[in-house]
């Protein structure tokens, strides 16, 4: 399903968590983010893609190695990955392939195309790595916390600010990586803004906002509750905790278990409890 659309840009968002796959399209090449989830729903970015990619070059890129954002990996043969360096050296490709796989065991899918996890060309190796396309300039930065492979992408002169799982308007921080690079990032999104002129912020789940405001508001909402969890698990302060995993919206074991695993990296970072 279409969610967000205007003359360069369209953002595919799937029925399952929100998740949304981005493809930029400008004259000199087409780029493909995070293509996800069902098979139908991949088509449907790869109709697209073939209707607008013409000769021009393919590009795909991930923002990070979570399953369900490299899910559609081999739907499109051909494409240029691009991915950060953490991507590339992943200490757990046959463990996010094997979840591919059991995903489409548990529904009984067939895949129509081969699974792996993705092969970089392009490897992001530091924060303001830049790769210039004809009049486009796409600029990176590393965005550890979620996961350590994380990485944003700044597309000028479109203003596009591709996110991963940061900055969704509905989704909280799930830290399953570090809540100190978590925050660090999270510090580095408002020097983004600064430095670069951002019209469209895509979150890898949930809706595409076009103000600057919300970007702000989003920010704001991911620092407050971080800082507030992080202060309850120095408190020992069960009472907290539990109100903080309330605030969760579509509360579910899935929820649930990213709030423990929240809680378990806070103790180890701040406190000499595990």
């Amino acid at each position: 399903m279409i969610q967000f659309q205007n003359e360069y840009l369209t953002v595919f968002q799937s029925a399952l968590y929100q998740t949304t796959c981005t493809v930029v399209n400008t004259k000199d090449f087409v780029l493909v983010v995070d293509p996800n989830w069902l098979p139908h729903e991949i088509e449907e970015i790869e109709q697209h893609v073939a209707r607008i990619q013409g000769e021009k070059q393919l590009y795909l890129l991930f923002t990070h190695g979570d399953f369900d954002h490299i899910i559609g990996y081999h739907a499109f043969p051909g494409a240029k990955v691009i991915g950060s360096k953490g991507l590339q050296e992943h200490t757990n490709k046959v463990g996010k392939v094997e979840m591919i796989h059991q995903f489409y065991n548990d529904y009984y899918i067939h895949c129509p195309y081969s699974i792996a996890f993705p092969e970089v060309d392009l490897v992001i190796k530091e924060d303001g790595q830049q790769l210039v396309l004809g009049e486009t300039t796409i600029t990176f930065y590393l965005s550890p916390g979620h996961t350590h492979d994380g990485l944003f992408t700044i597309i000028e002169p479109l203003g596009v600010w591709i996110a991963g799982d940061y900055l969704s308007d509905f989704e909280l921080p799930f830290v399953y990586d570090s809540a100190k690079a978590y925050l660090d990032t999270l510090r580095k999104t408002e020097r983004i803004l600064d430095t670069h002129a951002v019209s469209v912020l895509v979150p890898g789940h949930g809706q595409t906002s076009t103000s600057q405001v919300e970007i702000k508001r989003r920010i704001q909402l991911s620092q407050d509750y971080l800082e507030r969890l992080i202060a309850a698990v120095i408190k020992e302060d069960p009472e907290a905790l539990t109100a903080l995993e309330k605030e969760m919206p579509f509360p579910s074991k899935f929820t649930n278990h990213c709030h423990g695993e929240n809680i378990a990296i806070i103790r180890r970072e701040y406190t000499k409890r595990t």
